[in-house]
């Protein structure tokens, strides 16, 4: 048995903040690790001692595990927990800890390295009677065997996949998917598969000791998917027959016995309309929607991987689960525009109370360019699927999230979907219904208004004269105030008293309100710099003060490409050079930013002009990239 004193995170964000708070619980002291833009990030404050790894990128700072282990000697920590994403899958790693003599809180080494490799992985699940999909030749691929998904064999989190549809586009598709794969994980194998439409992502988590017992904790669904990466969880996988979900969880053990596993892991899964189960991958680390699982099975999984890696032996038999559970991530990032994610000041983070959030972020922190844009994750449990799944809706649409925009609207929505409700679930969702969920946005009238008032409205501390408004005996012009919000320009007038169709309850600064058409409603107003922020039952609004004159310096030339994030040029499309001829919509070249690939695309048909940038070069928010003279100015 070995006893643990001090826990080092090789990790950053929320799953360190998330393994602090457990390791706090059992009496452990705390050891974070920081990159020079997370020097104060929410981890490292929450720490009880912190250790810096000079630089920015991940490959200079988080995924230096010799740096990570000199750290956690020079702390005092005596384990390192790897969290997800990261090391936490790399078998190099876990062995080098383990041989600086620290405590390796994951599975065996040889166990990574036998599921490391998703081609590898599958050899070991046909042998070891587990269901697969056959794998397909990209050189002998027919029209027969479309659509076709592309993955890359190292690594996951959607990077590296492509779904293709046209044989024409292989090569094209197999050439970008290896060039991302090899920029993610350093190697660019790819292997392709059948492509199942309308199938569902459905997973086990399991929980195995250094004794033989091997726990299958339930099961998960995933389905609801953007660019192949999870948004909305839920546990248990709803609607499934319980024949399938004894032979889910079989197959789960079967494939954690295969390689003597040990610790928590994840055996993922697709689910065919028909019903057909097919391994995909296992995950030998905890998962990101971890904590819809230890809701439904009342179970800290971080305190059981640490007491699985003291030699601890679990019970027999796991816990029986109660209730249900769902989780949304919420992004900085914009779903109308292609899922871009945001940088910049979070002024507010605020979710009604009730609710578990799992976050590592607070008001004023910054979301930087370097890292996965999640916020936060939001976690409901409740006696059936219908009410988690309201009290979740309820919970972030009751969220104050200033500063950037987010995807809260859209988790909101998804989740009041007649198809998420009646469980309809499949990974083709947006695909589908994603202009509806992003779209009709709600009427800002009303929050403009409350925006103008709140504005106009003196401080309570205020003197007299201020508060009573400058009193006159004849009726005065009406104020007026200019907004921008979401690209559109609002002119708000209104009278100090008197307004068509509203009347006016209450103003401060920062609580507005207002009886609208007979109904009384309450706007909550921030006011930050030159944005204001209204939210209500209405919806959330973020208004942007107009300058009276503006700026003539605020001039672009037309069919300029600017860049819409921080981020790196990776690649630049074959041929392209000032004269080509290029097409709307076509990609031009590809942003990495935030852990994703970004095309930037042609707004217009005509000539590229000038291309500003070259692979490699890094770039800022607002950079000129290329320009495009449409072919009705030549």
């Amino acid at each position: 048995m070995t006893n643990l004193t001090s826990l080092l995170v090789a990790n950053r964000g929320e799953i360190a903040v998330r393994i602090f708070r457990t390791a706090r619980a059992l009496g452990l002291t705390t050891v974070a690790v920081h990159s020079d833009p997370d020097a104060d990030a929410l981890h490292v404050r929450d720490a009880d001692a912190a250790v810096r790894l000079p630089g920015a990128a991940p490959a200079d700072t988080y995924l230096r595990g010799d740096l990570i282990i000199k750290a956690a000697l020079a702390a005092g920590a005596d384990a390192v927990h790897p969290g997800y994403g990261f090391l936490s899958e790399n078998a190099g790693f876990a062995r080098e800890v383990q041989a600086a003599g620290l405590t390796w809180i994951g599975p065996p080494p040889a166990a990574i390295e036998a599921m490391a490799s998703k081609t590898r992985a599958k050899e070991l699940m046909r042998a070891a009677g587990v269901p697969l999909l056959d794998p397909v030749d990209p050189a002998t691929a027919t029209h027969a065997d479309l659509p076709l998904l592309l993955k890359a064999a190292a690594g996951g989190g959607g990077r590296g996949m492509r779904v293709v549809r046209d044989l024409d586009q292989l090569k094209e598709a197999l050439d970008a998917a290896s060039a991302e794969a090899r920029s993610a994980f350093g190697d660019g194998e790819v292997f392709a598969e059948p492509y199942v439409e309308r199938g569902r992502h459905v997973e086990v988590q399991i929980l195995a000791d250094a004794h033989g017992t091997v726990w299958a904790l339930g099961t998960r669904d995933c389905s609801l998917q953007r660019r192949h990466q999870k948004v909305i969880e839920e546990a248990p996988a709803p609607g499934l027959p319980e024949t399938l979900r004894t032979t889910l969880h079989e197959a789960a053990v079967a494939a954690a016995r295969a390689v003597s596993y040990e610790g928590a892991g994840t055996v993922e899964f697709l689910v065919t309309a028909d019903g057909r189960p097919y391994f995909l991958e296992m995950n030998t680390r905890l998962q990101v929607e971890h904590p819809v699982t230890e809701a439904v099975f009342d179970l800290d999984l971080v305190a059981l991987q640490l007491r699985v890696a003291e030699g601890t032996a679990l019970p027999p038999t796991p816990p029986r689960p109660t209730g249900h559970a769902v989780e949304a991530r919420l992004y900085a990032e914009d779903p109308a525009q292609d899922w871009r994610p945001q940088t910049g000041t979070l002024h507010t983070l605020a979710i009604p109370g009730g609710v578990r959030v799992d976050t590592g972020f607070t008001d004023g922190d910054t979301v930087g360019i370097h890292y996965d844009p999640m916020l936060a994750k939001v976690v409901t449990h409740a006696p059936t699927r219908a009410e988690a799944v309201r009290a979740l809706a309820a919970a972030l649409a009751g969220a104050r999230l200033h500063g950037l925009t987010t995807n809260r609207e859209l988790l909101v929505r998804s989740l009041r979907h007649p198809e998420f409700a009646a469980a309809q679930l499949d990974t083709g969702f947006y695909d589908r219904h994603l202009d509806t969920l992003t779209g009709g946005a709600p009427d800002p009238t009303p929050a403009a208004l409350a925006a103008a008032l709140a504005e106009a409205a003196p401080a309570p501390d205020a003197p007299l004269a201020a508060r009573l408004g400058g009193w006159r005996n004849l009726r005065s012009h009406p104020h007026t105030r200019r907004y921008r919000a979401a690209g559109t320009e609002y002119e708000v007038q209104y009278h100090p008293v008197n307004h068509p169709g509203i009347r006016v309850l209450a103003a401060t600064p920062d609580l507005v309100t207002l009886e609208v058409e007979g109904i009384r409603r309450a706007f909550h107003v921030k006011q930050n710099s030159n944005e204001i922020y209204v939210d209500s039952a209405l919806g959330a609004h973020t208004f942007t003060r107009v300058p009276r004159f503006p700026d003539p310096q605020d001039r672009t030339e037309p069919g300029s490409l600017l860049a819409p994030m921080p981020g790196t040029v990776v690649r630049i499309a074959k041929g392209l050079a000032p004269g080509s001829p290029v097409t709307t919509g076509q990609p031009l070249l590809w942003l990495e930013a935030m852990k994703m690939e970004h095309r930037i695309l042609a707004p217009a048909s005509g000539t590229l002009t000038a291309l500003h940038v070259a692979t490699g070069q890094q770039v800022e928010y607002g950079a000129l990239l290329a320009v495009v003279q449409e072919e009705t100015q030549a």
